[in-house]
């Protein structure tokens, strides 16, 4: 499986593959079953189903890595309308943004302040920005960034971040932004990463995610732990009741399209359960992670492509 995994990696890079796929029907056939379509219309039209099933929503517009100042703007004008529509709906959603997406390699000061705009719109309409975390030559930028932009005070709790299990500086960068009362969304990691600065071993990663879950889950502010592993989701309900915390302190995060099974089964159990949906034109290194992270939904494409 680690050789699968590094071969989707190094696949999710491939430019000419990429450009194909995205341009193919086949390829956004291929994709449907993760990524909720090309256009803002068709993420709001997913996260109203997924708010009718009890379950609250994160949206992302894909891309990343914007190579001039005008692609960071219009990918920022997209979220932009994105927190309008979810106001003018009422849905019970929020959006995810990757700082690479609106200009950070080119300047972190232009990333930086189309970030604050972005949190500036969110909590003006009673929203949240999740700031995505990338690859771990970022990392050091991107705490910074949502760090300084939250210590704002009208910005306070209203802009997030997401911290990955694999990285041994987690725990670290964890205990701080729980003081500064961050909001985190806690993943695995879908990255490679050179064995310097992260686990190799997937077992240890799951005793970093476990142990970074419990801090989470005693701290007072609402985070989100985003997983589909069933071990890791019994073991935070588990350590959850045993400490006496209560469900609404806490929610389950998953990938659009991945074990809904899951998702409904924590919904009726009384937890809360946020899906993240990924949409447009620019899906196909999302695609290729999400094989990396789990091969075996290769399988399921295969067996269902077909179908009617």
């Amino acid at each position: 499986m680690p050789v699968l995994r590094s071969a989707f990696i190094a696949l999710s890079r491939n430019r000419l593959l990429r450009r194909f796929s995205e341009r193919s029907s086949v390829g956004r056939r291929m994709s449907s079953r993760f990524v909720a379509g090309m256009e803002i219309s068709d993420a709001l039209r997913v996260a109203e189903a997924v708010n009718q099933q009890g379950m609250a929503v994160t949206l992302d517009s894909l891309g990343e890595s914007v190579t001039s100042e005008l692609e960071a703007h219009k990918a920022a004008n997209i979220y932009h309308e994105l927190l309008d529509a979810i106001a003018a709906q009422k849905l019970n959603a929020n959006v995810s943004v990757k700082l690479t997406q609106i200009g950070l390699e080119l300047s972190p000061k232009l990333a930086d302040t189309i970030a604050r705009n972005l949190a500036e719109h969110a909590s003006q309409t009673s929203n949240f920005v999740r700031i995505d975390m990338e690859d771990s030559s970022l990392t050091q930028v991107t705490l910074d960034i949502v760090r300084r932009l939250h210590a704002r005070p009208n910005l306070r709790g209203a802009i997030g971040i997401v911290i990955q299990a694999y990285l041994y500086r987690s725990e670290a960068d964890l205990e701080q932004l729980m003081v500064d009362g961050i909001r985190v969304r806690l993943c695995k990691g879908a990255y490679k990463e050179p064995p310097e600065v992260a686990f190799a071993r997937k077992s240890d990663v799951d005793k970093n995610y476990i142990r970074l879950s419990k801090m989470l889950l005693e701290s007072p502010t609402f985070h989100g732990l985003a997983t589909h592993d069933e071990a890791m989701i019994a073991a935070a309900k588990s350590f959850a009741q045993q400490r006496g915390i209560d469900p609404s302190r806490f929610e389950f995060q998953m990938l659009y399209g991945v074990r809904r099974d899951l998702q409904r089964i924590l919904v009726g159990e009384g937890y809360k359960v946020r899906v993240y949906v990924p949409f447009g034109r620019e899906w196909y290194p999302y695609f290729m992670r999400r094989l990396a992270e789990r091969p075996a939904n290769l399988l399921f494409l295969a067996k269902n492509f077909f179908r009617a």
